[in-house]
């Protein structure tokens, strides 16, 4: 198919402007917008699609490389004003999204945040569905809902509610449907930042088989006797009727054919909309598309590999609405025809954009929810792309293979060309919206406001770059223009303001402005009116600014934007220099415009503008190492429908051939083409030299009957340009004034008309600008007849107001009245009367009250306007307000004065209206009208009566009701208190200038005057200063009669009409010489001690210099901490010594310390240390302070396990419990603290056997501790008892073993002997391992009992006894024949009375130890330590006495700790006593 169809086909379909123009071989297709270049892109799609053979990958890949680039423009269009920024995060609820409008919380506030989120519901149809949240944060957020496919309005089904019982905010859906079935999004915000999870609402299926659409229809609409062809016609009407209409519109047709499961329909119909698409695609020959299918194509190249993802662009809701299915398969089809390079291409040159800001762009997209994130195709073409024409007038140029007929081209405002592959022009679109946005910042941001209600708020900000429009915030919501806020923006668009009209409390708060990526904030802050008699009226109205209001910002906009035009002059300035030597060897320049080109760069202004040199000196270097043999003319091939190669010769590029897939390089550089790497990109960018708009045409808003005007400004003062309207030239009328000064052009429109309206362009040397101008009619009032209005209106009590004013305006026009900001509305005192050009107010019967601010306020489509008035009501003044004060009473007179009335009545007090009455009798006496002065004095009084007034006051209007005063007394001798000790305020050699204060009590009369005394020190004689007759009449002094060198003290009295009263205090003393010289600097300063809380400082005192600087006679100690400019001062009061503790420290941060002597003659230069001081203590080694910590601990199973180790160091270790060298589990508690750290085992088991180590660690070293901790319990007997005799006189014991010998490796057996000879058991073997044991020394003839005992660390068994041994030899029996006596038999075997008591005595100290034993015969006493005899240790006192048994230890130490046993033994048995000694250190 020939070009010339398809230019043709694309004016058919509205495409006017489409040119082709033939330069050198390079056929070039010029569009006047970017909508046509996309109705283009939709033809060559068809055209691809009848001829699949035709080279066009190219522009087939325009849409998806837009669509890709697209994600990142859509999130810096929100972030640029569209929509709130903020920082993302994700909250610890999964699924909930969190964004912090604000960089740094309040303290104590918090953003919203999810503590139980919505849970997704499956219900069947018709069933109530809900939804519970409970949301957190301070303030406390607001909760709404939202759905992703439709609204919310209908109340009924869709109802809200909040449970206070249980903080849970519910939505309940009623009578669920298939409509119903969607994403649900809860929403909770405020004005810190909001929270969003979302929740799926799903029906479950109720049919059984509903695989015949026939049963799904009612047999009352369809009949039972239809016919099978009638139900086959009835169901292709019913698809047809739900494929073609929209999803609100499926119920309906649903009940018009009687389908009572509309659930199941949706899912068959969407299975039938993939299946015609697909027998669609199969009629058509193009490869079907599956949706759930996820297609990549690699593409290899550089041993690297890069996926592109097609679904993504695909799928419902992103965007691409012109991009059918049908399309979308043919791309797929198209995409795998591309060479692998040239796609590769792409991938590479995006990647080499500044990866910090693919970051971002990346880290934001991945934050925003889905719809967020939805392709808005055509607002990016109509925005976007006009936005990088306006910013750095781009051109691009795409080459097509198969043009042949040569067209001349057309200037054009958005002249597109396509250079190269276009993988070129995205990566040139996606670096400049970069620049032109991210770049952005504030040269001036906004300051804190602070004003009072009623008042308005200005914000203002300058930014580094201009830009029409950025986002304002307010507590988190966007703020728009309208009758609450006003948002404008200056002509050059670098200075935005935002003034917030009519302030109230509720306005308080943090406000933002968001400019690109970059973003500042500042508070208002709303003062409450303090003026209680205006609370009720008004303010008037009146501008606050903020902090910086000083500044010019006019002036500060100019400079950045004279800063921009230097930066972006000096780039084109050097890439000229560096390529202007270079000529064109063979190849004419390439035409554009009508004209010749040059090819430079543009980069951002300001920014890594130094790559430009470094990448161009490489490339000259690489030129000049080529061989002179391939500077010769490459051929270009470019690849046409036919097959053939069209070949162009062009010097210096790069040759790229399709087919070959081959890459050559000359070394000769064309003059119109030189390439120049920009930075992080390699892009080919082309720019004319002629004349450039340094400042374009912006859209004006003009009012009928006022003056427009149209300003721009082009780089040359020689060129002429020329106006248009709608296409046509303008030329100098009465109406129209085109003037021209240097560079500046400007078209003015004298008196504007609706017919004005439209588009405006001017052009000058094939370039132009355009700009709307939108001429509105909103309300306008007469000049005249608003400065009558405007006048306060004056009207006496009960009469009638009337504000009446003329407008113009178009129709229809809104007409509100408002008294103090109140809508008045008709009632009986009100009329108000309204047509088409003025409105009258009447205001009958009007009251005090009704004074105020009276507002008309009009309003059209096309703005509103707003008028003020004062009304006035006179009438009489209000009673003058008590109660009244006295001010003096003396014998002769009584002085007090009231406050004026809170109403005057519009007019002021001239008079008031005095009468008295003395107190007791009936009568009043007028005592006249006095100056409208709220006082009087009374001088006709007696002396100790009691008085009462009436005040009345006296205004044009009438007189007020009387105030009636409380009783007043004429004073008797009442002398005034004393006043406050006199202060110095300067002394020389001869002179002392003091001051003092009045006394607190005057005594009920006013002060005449005051007595001044001095007194020299050592002195016990003051003496008067000024003469008793002559009383100081002001409260300081100049006392000259002073002694130089001499020390003073003063002290004052005052009097009052009854005399002198008490004295002062005396003052400090004071010298009678000139200032002293401040002291000098503090030497030696340093830092002696440090801790968490405090700090320790030592100094050194200045040196006394005479004349120079004088002696020190304190010294104040100042920090600030290091992120403060401000230092504080620790001491109020100068100290004298030369050290000092600073208290009060936050521990580890860091401070700057310094100290500032000072004396009379005022303070020193401050002292610093050198370095800032940290609040911390100076490192301690880890080490133990306990030195009684066991090392080894036998606890009972079952019981509770505590260890617990005291230890010193700093700063704060770090502490680790191990066990058998591995960390303890979570059964085990660790408790920490500053000087201690404890292990606990609640409840113990076998299984905590082990060593316990703590491991303390700092930054000074580590120590360790072990303990072993053995946890059993009493063991359970041994088996049975076998005896042997295998040697004569022996017995061998074989016992069974314990059941706890295989738990515990410390159990061990002892074996006990009961001779029958002998009443006690002894011990014949004791710390048994094994199960067997010889007992030696068996007497035949006796009987003998064994027992064996296991025991371990808690203690022993029960015994396991042994069968008798042996038998006892029977004696005969020896009769002796006796005298029958009763002897007393008094033998005993020994018992101790009085047990040992447990001793702990003091190291250094004796210890005695004493018990009672009885016995007959007399026992013999042994003591044992640690089963060691002692009777003989001459270290030990022992004694027995009577049976009292004692052992004294002189000096006690460590070696005597241990076990004492005390032994007792006759004939008759042996009785033990035993007890411990510990020392204490």
């Amino acid at each position: 198919m020939a070009f010339a169809t398809i230019v043709k086909e694309l004016q058919r379909k509205g495409v006017q402007n489409s040119k082709l123009m033939v330069s050198h071989n390079k056929e070039t297709l010029l569009f006047d917008s970017l909508d046509e270049a996309w109705k283009f892109t939709d033809l060559l799609l068809l055209i691809l699609k009848a001829s699949p053979s035709l080279p066009f990958h190219h522009l087939v890949y325009l849409k998806i490389c837009f669509s890709l680039v697209h994600q990142y423009i859509q999130h810096f269009n929100e972030v640029s004003g569209n929509k709130s920024a903020g920082i993302r995060r994700r909250s610890k609820t999964p699924g909930v999204m969190i964004t912090q409008h604000v960089v740094d919380l309040p303290e104590g506030k918090s953003t919203p945040d999810f503590q139980c989120k919505p849970a997704s519901v499956t219900i069947q149809e018709g069933k109530l569905a809900i939804f519970k949240a409970m949301v957190k944060g301070d303030p406390k957020p607001e909760v709404s809902w939202r759905r992703t496919k439709g609204n919310m309005l209908d109340k009924e089904k869709f109802q809200n509610k909040y449970d206070e019982s249980t903080g849970e905010h519910i939505l309940e859906i009623h009578k669920v449907s298939a409509l119903e079935a969607d994403t649900y999004k809860c929403y909770a915000v405020n004005e810190y930042g909001k929270a969003v999870c979302t929740a799926t609402l799903s029906l479950t299926e109720t049919l059984t088989d509903p695989s015949d659409f026939r049963k799904l229809l009612r047999r009352s609409r369809v009949g039972e006797n239809q016919t099978n062809k009638a139900d086959e016609e009835t169901e292709e009407r019913f698809w047809d009727a739900m494929m073609n209409a929209d999803r609100k519109d499926y119920e309906r047709i649903c009940t018009d054919f009687g389908v009572a499961d509309v659930h199941w329909i949706l899912k068959q119909l969407e299975e039938k909309k993939k299946e015609r698409a697909q027998n669609k695609c199969k009629q058509d020959g193009v490869i079907p598309y599956d949706e759930d299918a996820r297609e990549r194509h690699c593409l290899q190249t550089g041993g690297r590999t890069k996926d592109f993802i097609i679904k993504g662009q695909m799928q419902k809701g992103t965007g691409l609405n012109q991009l059918d299915v049908e399309k979308a398969n043919f791309l797929d089809v198209r995409l795998n025809q591309l060479n692998a390079k040239e796609v590769n291409l792409l991938d590479t040159r995006l990647h080499q954009v500044d990866a910090e800001q693919i970051n971002l762009l990346g880290a934001g997209l991945h934050q925003m929810d889905g719809e967020d994130v939805k392709l808005l195709l055509t607002e990016f073409k109509l925005t976007f792309i006009k936005t990088i024409y306006r910013n750095c007038q781009l051109y691009f140029t795409l080459p097509f293979s198969g043009l042949r007929t040569p067209v001349n081209g057309l200037a054009h405002r958005e002249q597109l060309q396509w250079p190269g592959s276009f993988t070129s022009m995205c990566c040139l679109i996606f670096y400049f919206f970069l620049h032109t946005v991210s770049n952005v910042d504030f040269v001036i941001k906004i300051q804190e406001v602070q004003a009072q209600e009623r008042e308005d708020a200005l914000f203002e900000c300058v930014l580094t770059h201009p830009l029409p429009r950025i986002t304002w915030m307010g507590k988190g919501k966007v703020l728009e223009d309208g009758e609450k806020y006003s948002i404008t923006v200056s002509d050059h668009k670098m200075i935005h303001r935002l003034l917030i009209k009519d302030c109230k409390l509720q306005d308080k708060g943090i406000y933002s402005a968001v400019a690109g990526i970059t973003s500042c904030n500042a508070w208002l802050v709303v003062e409450v009116d303090s003026d209680l008699t205006s609370a009720d009226k008004k303010r008037t109205r009146k501008t606050t600014l903020g902090d910086g209001a000083g500044t010019d910002l006019e002036k500060v906009a100019k400079q950045q934007q004279i800063k921009n035009r230097e930066e972006m002059e000096k780039i084109l300035a050097a890439i000229k220099a560096k390529h202007g030597a270079e000529q064109l060897t063979e190849e004419k320049p390439l035409t554009t415009c009508g004209r010749d080109s040059e090819i430079i760069a543009v980069t951002a202004a300001g920014k890594n503008s130094g790559a430009l040199k470094d990448k161009s000196d490489a490339a000259k270097a690489s030129a000049r190492s080529e061989p002179k043999g391939s500077k010769e003319k490459a051929k270009m091939k470019n690849s046409r429908a036919d097959g053939t190669v069209l070949k162009s010769d062009v010097s210096g590029g790069v040759t790229y051939d399709p087919k070959n897939k081959k890459r050559t390089k000359s070394g000769q550089e064309d003059f119109d083409k030189v390439t120049v790497i920009l930075p992080n990109c390699s892009l080919l960018c082309m720019l004319d030299p002629g004349v450039q708009f340094i400042c374009g045409l912006s859209d004006v808003n003009a009012i009928i009957g006022e003056a427009a005007e149209f300003t721009c400004k082009v780089s040359s003062e020689d060129c002429e340009g020329a106006w248009f309207r709608d296409g046509k030239k303008i030329s100098p009328d009465d109406n129209f004034t085109v003037t021209k000064d240097g560079t500046i052009h400007k078209l003015v429109i004298i008196t504007c008309k609706e017919e004005h309206s439209g588009k405006y362009r001017f052009e000058a040397d094939g370039r132009k600008t355009e700009a709307m101008i939108n001429v509105k009619d909103p309300p306008r009032f007469d000049p005249e007849d608003l400065s009558a209005y405007s006048k306060p209106v004056t009207v006496k009590v009960g009469h009638n107001a009337i504000f009446k004013l003329h407008f113009v305006g178009h129709e229809p026009v809104k007409i509100k009245w408002y008294r103090e900001g109140e809508e008045l509305q008709d009632d009986n005192n009100t009329k108000i009367e309204k047509s088409a050009s003025h409105s009258r107010l009447l205001l009958s019967r009007c009251q005090r009250k009704d004074t105020g601010e009276i507002k008309i306020k009009l309003k059209n489509e096309h703005g509103f306007i707003e008028a003020i008035s004062q009304l006035i009501v006179l009438d009489k003044p209000t009673p003058p307000l008590g109660p009244a004060e006295v001010t003096e009473s003396s014998a002769t007179s009584i002085e007090f004065r009231w406050r004026p009335p809170k109403d005057n009545g519009g007019s002021p007090v001239i008079n008031y209206i005095m009468e008295r009455q003395q107190v007791g009798r009936n009568t009043w006496k007028k005592i006249g009208e006095i100056p409208g002065v709220p006082s009087y004095r009374d001088t006709d009084v007696d002396r100790g009566r009691k008085y009462c007034y009436r005040i009345r006051a006296v205004t044009a209007e009438g007189i007020s009701e009387a105030t009636e005063t409380d009783d007043m007394q004429a004073g008797t001798l009442a002398f005034p208190g004393s006043p406050s000790p006199p202060k110095v305020v300067s002394a020389y050699d001869d002179c002392i200038n003091l001051s003092w204060d009045s006394p607190s009590n005057k005594g009920g009369s006013r002060i005449l005057g005051y007595i001044l005394e001095k007194r020299k020190k050592g002195s016990n004689l003051w003496t008067v200063v000024n003469a008793l007759d002559e009383p100081i009449k002001e409260k300081k002094y100049a006392v000259k009669d002073v002694v130089a060198g001499l020390e003073y003290e003063f002290r004052v009295t005052a009097i009052n009409v009854s005399g002198a009263g008490e004295c002062s205090n005396p003052s400090e003393f004071v010298f009678a010489r000139d200032p002293k010289k401040p002291p000098g600097k503090v030497t030696g300063l340093k830092l002696t001690e440090t801790s968490y809380t405090h700090l320790v400082l030592t100094w050194t005192k200045p040196e006394d210099k005479p004349g120079i600087q004088d002696e020190a006679k304190g010294y104040f100690v100042e920090i600030r901490q290091a992120e403060c400019i401000e230092w504080s001062r620790c001491n109020s009061i100068p100290i004298i010594m030369t050290s000092f503790s600073v208290k009060g420290l936050k521990s580890m941060d860091m401070y700057w310390v310094r100290v500032i002597a000072t004396n009379d003659g005022g303070e020193s230069a401050p002292e610093e240390l050198a370095n800032y001081v940290i609040a911390m203590p100076s490192p301690v080694r880890p080490k133990f302070t306990n030195h009684r910590m066991k090392s080894f601990i036998v606890v009972r199973a079952g019981n509770s396990v505590r260890i617990t180790i005291n230890f010193e160091a700093l700063p704060r270790p770090d502490i680790m419990w191990l066990k058998d060298n591995v960390p303890v589990t979570k059964r085990v508690t660790i408790s920490n603290s500053d000087g201690s750290s404890q292990l606990l085992i609640p409840s113990s088991e076998r299984s905590d056997s082990g060593i316990y180590t703590i491991l303390v660690k700092n930054l000074a070293g580590q120590e360790t501790f072990s303990t072993e901790v053995r946890v059993t319990d009493d063991p359970k007997p041994p088996g049975p008892v076998e005896l042997e005799e295998n040697v004569p006189g022996t017995v061998t014991l074989v016992w069974a073993p314990s059941p706890d010998e295989k738990r515990d490796d410390r159990l061990h057996y002892t074996v006990s002997k009961l001779d029958s000879t002998k009443r006690t058991w002894a011990t014949v073997a004791d710390r048994l391992f094994n199960n067997k044991f010889t007992v030696c020394n068996i007497m035949h003839g006796r009987e003998y009992h064994f027992r064996v005992y296991a025991k371990n660390d808690m203690g022993k068994s029960a015994p396991s006894e042994s069968p008798t041994w042996g038998t006892e030899r029977k004696k005969e029996k020896f009769v002796v024949s006796l005298p029958t006596t009763k002897d007393c038999d008094l033998r005993c075997a020994p018992t101790f009375i009085v047990p040992l008591k447990f001793h702990t005595a003091p190291k250094g100290y004796e210890c005695y130890m004493s018990c009672a034993v009885k016995g007959d015969p007399t026992p013999r006493i042994t003591w044992y330590r640690n089963h060691i005899s002692i009777n003989t240790d001459a270290n030990y006192y022992i004694s027995n006495t009577c049976g009292v048994c004692s052992m004294l230890i002189i000096r006690v130490g460590p070696k005597d700790m241990g076990e004492y046993t005390i032994t007792a033994e006759n004939a008759l048995g042996r009785a033990e006593c035993s007890t411990v000694l510990n020392v204490r250190e």
